[in-house]
């Protein structure tokens, strides 16, 4: 007589297990987020090797520790390297997700590409393989026919057949395309479910961290942005990296959300081309564009993402509210803090803009929720509503406090020296701002009030 399996409810939230069903977890207090998971007991179906997985380790004193850990390997892409702090750990785990088609398996395919001295090995759960052919003849237009000589694709879900194609090929790095699209005989239950995308997740892991070999996993996002499957998800994994961008503009950034090897304060920006995804080298520059004379309602701004300052071009238009309600919108920029903005120059600076319609938008897709792109934002809404252009050789880094006041920012002295690079005549920073440099080759000018601003450019 076949024995019984057992089932358990498992939070989507927070991984919580309940005996039953519940309208709300005990954990977290979240209302409709148990599902059901029959779990088999069978210890034999266990994906992993049985020589991984009974491979035994005992205590050892901390002082017996080596501190120094393995040589990094590089991914030939510098924005992918800087991101995860200098190359790819052995035996790490990496998870990265982003909006669908925004370009995420085109960046682990071509990284797959660049790295002809790393034997890859390219999992494909979602395309065929001559899906994965055609998209590798498209990119190597710009990497040359020779790329991706070492570079293999296995179109497998299963991860004990998975497993068995690793150990025959040994390859130095593998990339799966996608977690979700993965499935496990430990459980019953389609693939994607929070107890196989869990269990899928934790064999690899095991199987990562007792080979030695890196992992890139590739993971959907639902309709929140969060990634789909367990928060455990992000808790087992060693990094987690955010792809997003704008999918109407060409510019994608890479953020670490996560890094247990390297600083979460790094960002990559990447150019979507037909042939790929580019590095941008300048961004500055690119985002500027042309800085010739322009209509009012357009200021620079000095903004940091992550350890890279950036110059943004902040745009606003300001006109009388035809319908009677006044409207209010951003692009790129945090709608309810823009209408903090609006009541502090309302309220302590004595613009009525209460009737006016307010659209603020910054150029190149970018969004930006740094405090310091304040002070742009305010000169933006002002020039535009008198109609007087600020001039395009200003740029303003600063934070907007309720009671008027100009805050100090951190990292001015980056800010300061990434304007003067790009020939900017004019930076207005906080007063009080420590460590100011005395010779940059521009005009340094703190203020402390937003009127003092006003009054330096409009007089």
């Amino acid at each position: 007589m076949a024995a019984k399996l057992r089932s358990q409810y498992v939070c989507k939230n927070c991984g919580a297990t309940h005996a039953q069903w519940l309208g709300q977890c005990s954990t977290c207090k979240e209302w409709n987020t148990l599902v059901e998971e029959v779990r088999d007991r069978v210890e034999e179906k266990r994906g992993t090797p049985a020589s991984i997985r009974n491979r035994g380790q005992r205590p050892v004193a901390i002082s017996e520790i080596s501190a120094e850990g393995g040589p990094r390997i590089p991914m030939g892409d510098r924005e992918l390297d800087r991101v995860l702090g200098g190359g790819v750990v052995p035996g790490s785990l990496i998870l990265i997700g982003g909006d669908p088609g925004i370009g995420k398996s085109t960046l682990m395919l071509q990284t797959a590409l660049r790295t002809p001295q790393l034997s890859t090995l390219y999992i494909s759960g979602e395309e065929s393989a001559q899906q994965v052919k055609m998209r590798a003849e498209r990119l190597q237009e710009e990497l040359g026919t020779t790329a991706g000589a070492n570079c293999f694709v296995l179109t497998e879900t299963n991860t004990q057949n998975i497993f068995r194609q690793i150990e025959e090929l040994q390859p130095g790095l593998v990339i799966v395309d996608s977690v979700q699209t993965l499935y496990t005989a430990v459980l019953d239950g389609s693939p994607g479910s929070v107890g196989q995308v869990r269990e899928c997740t934790s064999e690899l892991m095991r199987y990562a961290k007792a080979t030695g070999i890196p992992m890139v996993l590739i993971g959907h996002i639902t309709k929140d942005g969060a990634i789909a499957g367990p928060k455990v998800l992000e808790h087992m994994v060693d990094c987690v990296l955010q792809f997003e961008g704008d999918r109407d503009h060409a510019y994608r950034l890479l953020r670490p959300l996560k890094n247990r090897f390297g600083s979460t304060n790094e960002l990559g920006i990447y150019e979507m081309r037909g042939s790929g995804l580019a590095i941008v080298e300048d961004p500055s520059q690119v985002l500027l564009g042309d800085r010739g004379p322009r209509p009012s309602g357009v200021c620079v701004a000095a903004t940091l993402e992550g350890m890279r300052p950036l110059l943004i071009e902040v745009q606003a238009l300001v006109s009388s509210a035809v319908y009677g309600t006044p409207q209010r919108s951003a692009t790129g920029f945090d709608l309810r803090r823009m209408n903090m903005l609006l009541a502090v120059l309302e309220k302590r600076c004595g613009f009525r803009l209460g009737q006016k319609d307010v659209f603020l938008n910054l150029a190149g897709g970018f969004r930006v929720e740094e405090p310091a792109i304040d002070l742009a934002v305010v000169c933006a809404v002002l020039g535009s509503n008198a109609d007087i252009p600020v001039p395009m050789d200003c740029c303003f880094a600063g934070e907007v406090g309720l009671t008027g006041e100009v805050r100090p920012v951190t990292r001015t002295e980056q800010r300061i020296s990434e304007a003067a690079k790009l020939g900017f005549a004019k930076i207005f920073v906080p007063k009080g701002t420590k460590g100011l440099p005395k010779s940059s080759g521009i005009e340094i000018v703190p203020v402390g009030r937003v009127d003092e601003v006003l009054g330096h450019l409009f007089g």
